[in-house]
């Protein structure tokens, strides 16, 4: 439960006293709390947690940029400061993601990423879970995945000891030839950037919203591509996204599993040398 600090604040800044209180489940070194009001409100909280340096003013600017720029649903941000998030409470009932939450998803994914925007990247810089994430505007995908998402991610990778030399030159190899395999989108996409199982929120058999986005401009297929790492979705979710917005030949059998090499590397950053197996299968099956 939150120390009686933490309390004093949360109730400071809500304006209401705090009448009940459980844990939510969040990483990182943050806490995570949802509180229910006296005043009838529910809402969800992370906190800071003592040695950690996260600013989640970044978390709450990227929830308002999809509240204010997409129809996806999303907590809605009431206070946010570099230590202490506060939103709004999103239901569940524990339901699983079954194929009509994945229609549900689909819907609401490929209206996001429909509308054309400006430039890939973003008018700043983002962050994956806590690790930083370069936007720098940029007129072509593929450049910039190159040398913004999978480059940059395995260049710290390896500088900080969790990615051994000899992948990151497979990696580095690849990258010298992603024209031969990617594909230019026909403008930027606003991606949600972090679609996992646990971001997705369900409750009735649909969507309640979406959790801990990533934002930025790019290639709606590193979303989707993202979507299958962890078995998020599936058959329906893909048959009715293409329904909408058909994908170009190739995605499932190549592209999906280079665009995969990003998320699997910000996992050996965080979390250690259990996802080199799966870098290293991926560039194996590639040729690299």
């Amino acid at each position: 439960m939150a120390d009686a600090g933490l309390r004093r604040r949360l109730e400071e800044v809500v304006g209401a006293r705090i009448f009940q209180e459980g844990r939510l489940p969040v990483g990182f070194g943050l806490i995570g709390l949802s509180a229910q009001l006296a005043d009838g409100r529910k809402v969800a909280v992370k906190a800071r947690a003592r040695g950690v340096d996260a600013d989640l003013t970044l978390e709450a600017y990227m929830l308002e940029e999809l509240s204010r720029q997409s129809a996806l649903p999303v907590p809605r941000v009431l206070f946010a400061a570099p230590d202490l998030l506060v939103m709004d409470f999103i239901e569940t009932d524990g339901g699983g993601i079954t194929p009509g939450v994945e229609r549900h998803a689909a819907e609401l994914i490929a209206g996001l990423h429909a509308t054309p925007r400006a430039s890939f990247g973003y008018e700043r810089d983002t962050l994956i879970g806590p690790l930083p994430q370069e936007n720098p505007l940029s007129d072509r995908w593929i450049p910039f995945f190159r040398d913004h998402r999978l480059m940059a991610m395995a260049r710290k990778a390896h500088a900080e000891g969790s990615l051994p030399a000899p992948l990151l030159a497979r990696i580095d190899h690849l990258a010298e030839r992603l024209e031969a395999f990617l594909l230019e989108p026909l403008h930027p996409s606003l991606l949600h950037g972090d679609l996992w199982t646990g971001n997705v929120l369900v409750r009735g058999g649909r969507v309640a919203g979406f959790v801990d986005p990533a934002i930025y401009c790019g290639h709606p297929e590193i979303e989707l591509a993202f979507g299958t790492m962890f078995g998020t979705f599936g058959r329906a979710f893909f048959e009715h996204y293409e329904s909408v917005l058909p994908l170009e030949p190739g995605f499932h059998e190549v592209r999906c599993g280079i665009y995969n090499l990003y998320p699997g590397l910000v996992h050996v950053r965080l979390f250690g040398a259990g996802y080199l197996d799966g870098v290293d299968s991926t560039l194996g099956r590639l040729g690299f």
